[in-house]
């Protein structure tokens, strides 16, 4: 048999009798704890924890400050209102990336401008950016750039500070995928203040998330930045809750300062967001141990793309993100989960771009081939499970499966007859 060939029947495979996850969470008894705790305190809103939570999660990624909120779409929302992005504004995002990105940028009036990826990290290219910000419309300007960490690897951040500041908009990282990443031997969220290009990141918590506090979000940057987001995070309010319950004069009494959102996290959340904050250490190595095992498995099989890792960064590997040579393949990507899940493996695909969904599509006239990367990278994408909670054997399961549907359904390799001298 060729190196890099397998067969069906080279793969010694027993299927799993219950059907593996996607994702799950790592919850402990800490959480649970940390959680009653906070219920027994009778503060259950935005309170103390909420405030240790941001200080704990600054530290961690070398951030100046942070706000907590209930959701990473809520951290994208609230960074581009504290930053005057609205109408008359353009936001440069990733063709492939969730549909928040587009979402949060069109609900204040802007206009979402796509860009095509990198085709080996699928993270938004730097010159398609540069291409987009030249496609500004008359009398519009260039509110913000917001790249996505896909997957957990970095994107070229700091060409993209470079565009930024060429073009005098801000830098707003989406983050939900990338904690904790480093590139550069920086950590992703720990931007440093910059007269002349803000930088905030938005981070995810997600239940499937890295860290999760079930739903919830952090945004991260330079002090003066969060201490001008804090209000829109709670209807625009100049004090909150907690605040006016520290013995300041006239407890009683606030001001609504400006049109805000009611994007606060609570207490509650905080709370486990503590807990798992502690071992988020831990929760990292084991998703790098996993990835690691898959990329020594699937390696030997010539029809399969490893997700990349540049030298200089430190993947947080929330989606392992397989591809498929379909040209090998006598079924479809789609047909390859369903063959996995009747194995007992849940798979899925991140992301559909953004492009194809049906109503960006009628909105904005897009064709499927007006981003050809995202296009044809998608087409052939698998996510596979990776999450703290899997076993060893867990693991191995996966990779058998993957193994055996891949040389079940490989196509017949074609030998050439030898041609005589």
């Amino acid at each position: 048999m060729e190196p890099g060939i397998l067969s069906e029947t080279s793969i010694q495979f027993t299927m799993r009798d219950k059907l593996l996850p996607f994702s799950l969470p790592s919850i402990g008894d800490e959480e649970i704890s940390d959680i009653v705790a906070a219920l027994r305190s009778g503060w259950f809103t935005s309170g103390p924890r909420c405030r240790e939570f941001e200080q704990r999660f600054a530290r961690t990624v070398a951030a100046p400050a942070a706000l907590a909120l209930n959701s990473g779409t809520a951290a994208l929302h609230v960074a581009l209102a504290t930053l005057g992005v609205g109408p008359g504004c353009a936001v440069i995002t990733s063709a492939m990336t969730f549909c928040a990105d587009m979402h949060v940028i069109e609900q204040l009036g802007a206009r979402p401008i796509l860009a095509d990826v990198e085709p080996d990290t699928l993270n938004v290219n730097p010159l398609a950016v540069e291409r987009a910000a030249r496609t500004l419309r008359p009398g519009e300007r260039l509110g913000a750039i917001m790249p996505v960490h896909l997957y957990g690897h970095p994107c070229e951040r700091q060409d993209l500070l470079d565009i930024a500041l060429r073009h005098g908009c801000a830098l707003i990282e989406d983050a939900a995928h990338a904690f904790p990443s480093r590139c550069g031997g920086k950590t992703i969220g720990s931007a440093e203040a910059s007269d002349d290009v803000p930088v905030l990141t938005a981070f995810s918590f997600y239940a499937t998330k890295n860290l999760t506090t079930g739903e919830g979000g952090m945004l991260t940057g330079p002090t003066q930045w969060i201490d001008k987001a804090r209000p829109w995070s709670l209807h625009g309010i100049s004090r909150d809750v907690w605040n006016r319950d520290q013995g300041e004069p006239d407890p009683w009494f606030y001001e609504v300062t400006q049109p805000g959102f009611k994007y606060n996290m609570s207490d509650v959340q905080a709370a486990m967001g503590i807990a798992q904050l502690a071992k988020a250490p831990m929760f990292a190595e084991r998703r790098a141990g996993i990835a690691a095992q898959y990329n020594e498995a699937f390696r030997q099989v010539d029809g399969l793309q490893l997700p990349t890792c540049r030298p200089d960064v430190e993947h947080a590997w929330h989606i392992y993100a397989l591809r498929l040579n379909l040209e090998m393949l006598s079924i479809s990507r789609s047909e390859f989960i369903a063959e996995l899940r009747q194995n007992n493996i849940a798979a899925s695909v991140h992301f559909i771009p953004i492009h194809l969904h049906r109503y960006f599509a009628e909105a904005y006239g897009y064709k499927p081939q007006d981003f050809p990367i995202a296009w044809r990278e998608y087409q052939r994408l698998i996510s596979l499970p990776i999450y703290p909670a899997m076993t060893v054997s867990d693991v191995q399961d996966v990779i058998d499966a993957v193994r055996k549907v891949f040389a079940k359904h490989r196509k017949p390799v074609r030998r050439h007859a030898a041609v005589e001298a």
